[in-house]
């Protein structure tokens, strides 16, 4: 009951509204305020702060600085094998598997379209036809910057207007079509691989998204589907770059193209990520 009662709230409430104030205060730099709330988040959430470059709470002028905070050289060692892809973030497998018939798993009794995931673009949908898809949940307490799995070539990235549900395990097991609804930004790679998508979705009290190319993804206009073409720009970006970042927790989705990639044996839902490590190898 209570459950039913936390996912049929986030009908009721202004997301977008609530999002963006609490964007406002994560950005306001309050001295010693700023720093006594983020030692509480770090006691509540248990974040393992002996990694990140910076350990102490007093370090971050603000919680966005707290939220995408850098860690110590080497703390994230990037596999070696030219043919195996890294873990993108620290997170948890949400699903993955294959891409049928243009539907991606979401949860158990749950998918959605790929192509209404990637902005409704039917032609760019096709080049993931019959592919594979993961999906990586961010909490609260996991390092919020976003990696390549594998050396690509930036061609375009996509702004797709939406809602801003949670995207917690709770969430994606009780609202249909999640991830194709909620606010998001779609980057598209082409790679040895072959095309590869990294869709950053947002949610609930996400403050913003942000690319490494772009800064804050801030669309222009009214809501709707707005894409920036990068094909003419030599923006490459090697395995293990950063390549986004959350300001907060949310999930990341991959595509890739039939054929193209195996996922390491033990991922299933639920199992960890660790930024960095064996993700997938090339077929």
């Amino acid at each position: 009951m209570l459950d039913k009662i936390k996912v049929t709230a986030q009908y009721c409430f202004p997301q977008h509204g609530l999002s963006r104030l609490v964007g406002k205060l994560a950005e306001a730099e309050a001295g010693k305020l700023s720093h006594w709330l983020i030692q509480k988040f770090i006691n509540h959430y248990q974040v393992d702060m002996s990694d990140a470059l910076h350990g102490e709470a007093s370090n971050y002028a603000s919680f966005n600085a707290f939220f995408t905070r850098p860690l110590k050289q080497g703390a994230r060692p990037i596999v070696a094998d030219a043919n195996q892809l890294a873990h993108p973030v620290d997170g948890a497998i949400s699903q993955l598997g294959k891409i049928q018939h243009g539907r991606i798993i979401q949860a158990k009794g749950h998918d959605y379209s790929a192509r209404d995931l990637l902005g409704g673009d039917k032609a760019l949908a096709e080049e993931f036809s019959d592919g594979e898809f993961a999906t990586i949940y961010l909490a609260p307490k996991d390092y919020h910057r976003i990696h390549m799995p594998y050396k690509g070539k930036l061609r375009k990235m996509v702004y797709v207007p939406g809602q801003l549900f949670s995207v917690n395990p709770l969430t994606a097991a009780n609202v249909p079509n999640l991830f194709a609804r909620n606010e998001r930004v779609v980057a598209i790679f082409d790679t040895d691989l072959g095309p590869m998508a990294m869709v950053l979705v947002g949610a609930t009290i996400v403050a913003s998204i942000e690319t490494i190319w772009s800064g804050t993804i801030t669309p222009p206009g009214a809501k709707q589907v707005f894409t920036w073409d990068y094909q003419d720009q030599n923006i490459t970006l090697d395995k293990g770059d950063e390549m986004g970042r959350f300001k907060l927790g949310s999930t990341v989705v991959m595509l890739f193209a039939k054929d193209a990639v195996e996922f390491e044996a033990s991922l299933a839902p639920g199992k960890a990520t660790v930024m960095g490590s064996h993700f997938a190898t090339q077929r």
